[in-house]
């Protein structure tokens, strides 16, 4: 039985503000929590169903029972499923790491959906380091960590003023820009960073001196544009080297 003040906190978690205070995210559903616990990350509780918990292999002493309606109280997701994981942030240490790494920067990403499947496709491609700028949405947004299926605990997140950070580095910048070279003819890169716009703006002319490799997607058909995420992942999959994982 959860307490009135456990529910009211549980649900407070959708705030950024508490997350960031208590340096905690929330996570839901199967899969997704047990993605997490094989990455073993910082489990704070985990609240389950009972037929959620009878099949867990490993128990863990960080989990309190929980009923379908108290499940209801406390998920974000407009269908609950079974689990409610709280867990640590992973906070990287350290500034990113430039030589011989690739790495992406979004520039205004707006959509908790959009901002969590690129981190799942940085993911797919073996990219471990994303640097925000100070606008995006938030990288432990409910919506974000569903979206990444699990990848949120592979790869490290950094908020920056994207204009001086991207000033102070010394490695090839592409971005994806609709006066770009063909990306089919582009060269695989062994280094270098590539800028990702906002939904609906693109890059913000700030960002646009530091734009060493302008890169685009042909198009053929008559679609006015491509989600950030999706052009994100075809971009990736000419520009990284397969080895580079």
């Amino acid at each position: 039985m959860l307490s009135k003040n456990e529910v009211k906190y549980i649900q407070s978690l959708c705030h950024k503000r508490q997350r960031n205070a208590d340096e905690v995210f929330v996570a839901e559903g199967p899969k997704l929590v047990q993605e997490l616990l094989l990455a073993k990350v910082d489990i704070v509780q985990i609240y389950g169903m009972k037929h959620w918990i009878e099949m867990q292999q490993t128990p863990s002493i960080n989990v309190t029972e929980i009923t379908e309606t108290e499940l209801e109280k406390i998920s974000q997701l407009q269908t609950p499923n079974q689990v409610v994981l709280i867990a640590r942030q992973q906070l990287p240490a350290n500034e990113p790491e430039i030589k011989n790494q690739c790495i992406l920067a979004l520039d205004g990403i707006q959509d908790p959906g959009n901002l969590g499947t690129i981190l799942r496709i940085a993911d797919w491609f073996g990219i471990k380091q994303v640097v925000c700028s100070l606008d995006c949405v938030d990288f432990y947004n409910s919506k974000v960590v569903q979206s990444t299926m699990g990848s949120i605990s592979r790869v490290a997140c950094w908020y920056k003023n994207l204009h001086k950070w991207l000033a102070g580095i010394e490695v090839p910048v592409y971005g994806a820009l609709l006066n770009g070279k063909n990306v089919y003819n582009v060269e695989k890169i062994k280094e270098g960073v590539l800028v990702i716009g906002n939904e609906a703006k693109g890059i913000r002319s700030d960002i646009l001196p530091f734009i060493t490799y302008p890169v685009t997607i042909p198009k053929n058909g008559g679609a006015e544009s491509l989600n950030a995420a999706i052009a994100t992942g075809i971009i990736l999959s000419h520009l990284v080297r397969e080895n580079s994982q």
